[in-house]
């Protein structure tokens, strides 16, 4: 049965790949923009429940770097709604994964505009009073399924899946343990549903057990339809990561 969200917030999670990094180690102005346009558009689709395209977005100023081996993390809040168009405040933060450190990189306003198509409802709903806090509990991460990653049936590849639910994995056993994690097992996948091109996934990352020098993680892979907004459950799966020295030998996790 699919459950429906409304909330206009989104996260991303990503890592900063030697690809995404100038001659200096550092992640590129343009990866980082698009990574904050991308949330933008996840927080503005999941308000307004329509197709949207970014306007414009104001003078963005990098306050500090993020560098190779770092994880970077967007995440987009819807803060103005007019008729057609809509705000999104998007704040980028770069994380060290064995240290924690954490550094606010930059943070944008994007204004995106709804789309005059058949079936899009205006105006766009107002903007309601601010949500919760996100509670302690599961790493929650938002992606989006475009067409290099879907086959010939127009739905999600399952080796795209295991790569997201594999990152997933990763930085919630490394924010758990704090130690370069590699992974040692993939103990079971199980696919549910087909995901669509177009469509957002949302993967929940839970810590399940935690032992001399392993984590087992639990992932939920969750389809999004950004326009209804129905949710379906589409994949389960549990992975074994395992923290090493430099010689990629096993060591003990700290007890915190």
């Amino acid at each position: 049965m699919g459950s429906h969200a409304t909330d206009g917030r989104a996260r991303l999670i990503d890592m900063i790949f030697p690809g995404d990094a100038n001659h200096h180690g550092t992640l590129f102005g343009g990866v980082a923009l698009a990574h904050m346009d991308k949330v933008a558009f996840l927080a503005a689709s999941r308000h307004g429940r329509a197709p949207f395209v970014t306007a414009s977005s104001e003078k963005i100023a990098f306050a500090a770097p993020g560098r190779i081996g770092e994880m970077i993390e967007a995440t987009g809040c819807v803060v103005r709604v007019g008729s057609s168009a809509l705000d999104v405040e998007v704040e980028l933060v770069a994380e060290a994964p064995v240290t924690g450190e954490r550094r606010l990189c930059t943070r944008g306003l994007f204004t995106l505009v709804a789309v005059k198509v058949p079936g899009t409802r205006l105006p766009l709903p107002p903007l309601g009073e601010p949500g919760p806090p996100v509670p302690d509990g599961p790493l929650l991460m938002a992606d989006m399924v475009f067409p290099p990653q879907s086959n010939h049936y127009g739905t999600l590849y399952g080796g795209d899946a295991l790569k997201m639910m594999g990152k997933a994995a990763f930085i919630a056993a490394t924010r758990r343990a704090r130690a370069v994690m590699v992974m040692a097992a993939s103990d079971r996948i199980d696919f549910t549903d087909p995901i669509r091109e177009g469509e957002m996934v949302e993967l929940a990352a839970q810590v399940k057990m935690t032992g001399r020098s392993s984590v087992r993680i639990g992932i939920d892979l969750l389809a999004e339809d950004l326009i209804t907004g129905e949710r379906r459950h589409a994949a389960t799966a549990t992975f074994t990561m395992v923290a090493v020295d430099r010689e990629g030998r096993p060591t003990p996790i700290r007890k915190d």
